[in-house]
């Protein structure tokens, strides 16, 4: 668990307030405060506990304000260590909140099917990805139920500006770590709020969800190249200052944004490069590349994760003609080189 840095004043009445989570290696969020005429507007809230309610709270009180105080929350993207305190500032303030319309999708998919992050077809398409029946069964056992954070009452869209009065915030569409992922450009103050999007030492997870995903936008089909395509445009927004909602902020978007670009086409010519004559599983492919902690010692619902990263991969060198997928006994999804 990291240390949680103290709140800070950013300048230009922007604030960094670390709000943590617990039991995660990530150890925080950063989230922002915005200062306004009409009361703070938050960039992101914080994962749902206790103990983050608590930071969240004592650093708004810090800088002179309160949750009742809150004019708005704008939420990067609807992974629940940025939305899942949302809904209690709402109660609190009675603010509104805003997310990208694609996100908000998401959100009400989820509490379609109360509140699972997977259902049953889950171990489907484990089996359709070649996972051993083992590895199928302790997946099937573990509990992917959450408490779905607040749906919003704004829905965004690419170029929108921000309800925050005195300010000129607006959301610019950067979809791959999650269909609806927005950063947001402080254009009176000359800094992005990259979310997930840029982070400065790590790279969002991107994953293909289901792995069979045949459509449903450009994202869904392709969530890497989307997440590629509009990374090579953030620095285009011409922003001096990055504040990520992980780690630290930093000045160099061009630099950082190439070396991710880097990464992950290293990534697809090192995917590209086990792919032969003979066709091979999802599971298979996913085993043989390089992990951090090594396949090995990856649990069963780690493994799901690198397996949605290598078809995410996967599905972009599909897009570029530099892999063949096709179906095996069973439905088992195949991939070799075209």
């Amino acid at each position: 668990m990291r240390d949680t840095p103290p709140v800070e004043d950013l300048g230009n009445g922007i604030w960094s307030i670390p709000v943590p989570i617990p039991g995660n290696p990530l150890g925080y969020t950063l989230v922002y405060a915005l200062e306004t005429p009409r009361g703070p507007v938050l960039v992101d809230a914080g994962w749902q506990h206790e103990d983050s309610w608590r930071a969240l709270g004592d650093g708004l009180r810090a800088i002179g304000s309160a949750p009742s105080e809150v004019h708005g929350v704008v939420v990067t993207h609807f992974h629940p260590d940025h939305s899942g305190l949302a809904g209690r500032v709402r109660e609190a303030s009675g603010c509104w909140i805003a997310m990208h319309h694609a996100d908000i999708d998401v959100l009400r998919r989820i509490e379609a099917l109360g509140g699972l992050l997977q259902d049953e077809t889950e171990t489907a398409q484990l089996r359709l990805a070649g996972a051993p029946e083992e590895e199928v069964a302790a997946y099937a056992r573990l509990d992917t139920r959450m408490d779905p954070p607040a749906l919003p009452d704004t829905a965004l869209a690419h170029g929108e500006l921000i309800d925050a009065p005195g300010r000129k915030l607006r959301a610019v569409w950067t979809p791959g770590h999650s269909p609806g992922h927005i950063c947001l450009h402080l254009e009176d103050g000359d800094h992005l709020f990259t979310g997930d999007h840029v982070l400065p030492r790590i790279t969002p997870h991107i994953g293909l969800y289901p792995f069979t995903e045949p459509g449903g936008g450009p994202d869904a089909r392709d969530p890497l190249g989307s997440f590629l395509d509009s990374l090579a445009l953030v620095p285009d927004i011409g922003a001096a200052h990055a504040l990520p909602a992980h780690e630290r902020r930093f000045d160099d978007l061009a630099g950082r944004t190439a070396e991710i670009i880097a990464h992950h086409e290293e990534r697809l010519d090192l995917l590209a490069g086990l792919l032969g004559p003979a066709p091979r599983t999802l599971w298979e492919l996913t085993a043989a590349l390089p992990w951090s902690r090594g396949w090995d010692g990856m649990a069963v619902r780690a493994r799901r994760m690198a397996a949605s990263e290598t078809a995410a991969h996967l599905r972009t060198l599909e897009r570029r003609g530099r892999a063949a997928p096709s179906r095996g006994a069973g439905g088992v999804l195949l991939w070799q080189r075209p």
